[in-house]
């Protein structure tokens, strides 16, 4: 260690490593926050293309119908509707 090359070398790393403003720890911590923008980039993605599908299949007037009595319950006039849970569906005080 008494030569100052290597003295100077070794605090430049230990600098550019750990403390510098654009460090290697810094590059590390942003390379996963990347990793998990483009991970839900994907699944939104995914979403995007599922409900492009829904919206092609709801130009029928009879999915739209469809559509609106399964999601919304939407029923007809002189129509009634019984809605069934069945017991694993439902949310107990343990699920919360």
């Amino acid at each position: 260690m008494s030569n100052k090359y290597v003295l100077v070398l070794t605090v430049f790393i230990i600098w550019m490593l750990f403390l510098d403003s654009n460090s290697w720890l810094i590059h590390r911590e942003l390379n996963q926050e990347i990793k998990e923008i483009e991970a839900n980039k994907s699944y939104y993605q995914q979403e995007i293309e599922k409900d492009k599908q829904i919206l092609l299949e709801l130009e029928d007037s009879i999915e739209i119908e469809r559509f609106a009595r399964e999601t919304y319950f939407m029923k007809r006039p002189n129509e009634e509707i019984y809605i069934i849970e069945y017991e694993d569906s439902l949310k107990t005080d343990s699920d919360e």
